[in-house]
């Protein structure tokens, strides 16, 4: 059974992907609606209204980013040369400190390798497959619209599901209250973690004057979805990025500091002390979550990895049956 449901994962991903991101989406969304609500004027607008202007805003931001993320590679392919020649002066620098310029092996050494590096080939197929990605994030929206419109009327089906059993019917409905309120609190606090996270790079990267600062900080604020490597692997970017627009070894590792230094107060110090609880996974099961996501689909599995991971442990928490495997899969067994 286990191995068909993984089957049916990896050959179901074109299906399956935009429509567990869409649930996710919609977690966050209505979190979002729910404290719009406490805001003085907008407070005051019906929660159908509030849902739309969400649910609109998140359209306007997707298609923003898309765009913008489409736009940033079609600039990269034009400042491609400049960055090879200024890693062309590193390297003719560094051998002639270390004194093998003038030695024939360098010279043969560099034409088989750094002269034949050729990235100008690899943007074509890049920006059509953020082309592809268009149709998916389509899919997103129009899934949680439905979604959205779904949720809305859960209870009167529910109520007419159970009618003539009130006690399951109040039982079932404060489960699923439980439920969507604590993946909401985990889902919306890890997301504005990940926005701070981003917010802080980006001025790091702003200060230094790197090239596509905001780009890279949206990418470091969605990798940090990857527990472990996800931060290691958004500082990596922008410090090669600076080592090829500086041609400096020095500005290259200011960069690293300071973006490192970022992200360890992030990890370290905020994101414990905003998510509590509700990120209490042991590390051997976010690891496992890891490699089982990306062995099934790639980069955005690992992305969606611990969000689906611990969404799924919370409704397990909540559930008698199945509480006991989420207080072994939990870091603390607090769930």
């Amino acid at each position: 059974l286990l191995i068909m449901i993984g089957y049916l994962l990896h050959i179901g991903k074109p299906v399956l992907l935009p429509v567990l991101i869409a649930v996710i989406s919609v977690y966050i969304l209505f979190d979002v609606t729910a404290r719009l609500g406490q805001v003085p004027v907008i407070g005051l607008l019906p929660s159908i209204l509030r849902r739309i202007l969400v649910l609109l805003a998140f359209t306007v931001v997707l298609v923003a980013l898309f765009t913008y993320v489409l736009d940033t590679f079609t600039q990269v392919a034009a400042v491609l040369p400049s960055y090879k020649a200024n890693l062309d002066s590193l390297m003719t620098h560094v051998a002639q400190l270390v004194g093998v310029d003038d030695e024939p092996s360098w010279a043969k050494l560099r034409s088989m390798t750094f002269d034949r590096l050729e990235i100008q080939p690899f943007i074509g197929p890049v920006i059509l497959s953020i082309r592809g990605l268009g149709g998916t994030l389509f899919l997103v929206v129009l899934y949680a619209s439905f979604l959205t419109a779904e949720r809305a009327g859960m209870a009167r089906k529910l109520n007419l599901a159970l009618e003539g059993n009130a006690d399951a019917e109040n039982r079932t409905i404060a489960l699923i209250n439980r439920i969507n309120t604590r993946i909401g609190d985990y889902l919306s606090v890890k997301t504005v973690v990940n926005i701070i996270l981003g917010a802080l790079s980006y001025g790091v990267m702003l200060l230094f004057g790197i090239d596509f600062a905001l780009f890279w900080a949206i990418l470091i604020a969605l990798l940090n979805y990857i527990p472990y490597i996800g931060s290691l692997i958004g500082v990596i970017f922008p410090v090669l990025l600076s080592l090829a627009q500086f041609g400096s070894f020095t500005v290259a590792s200011l960069v690293a500091v300071s973006l490192t230094a970022a992200q360890m107060f992030v990890a370290g110090y905020l994101e414990p002390r905003m998510l509590g609880r509700a990120f209490n996974l042991s590390p051997f099961v976010v690891l496992f979550a890891l490699a089982f996501w990306s062995a099934l689909w790639g980069l955005p599995g690992a992305v969606l990895a611990v969000p689906l991971t611990a969404s799924l442990i919370i409704v397990m928490a909540e559930i008698d049956v199945t509480r006991p495997f989420a207080i072994l899969l939990s870091a603390s067994g607090k769930v």
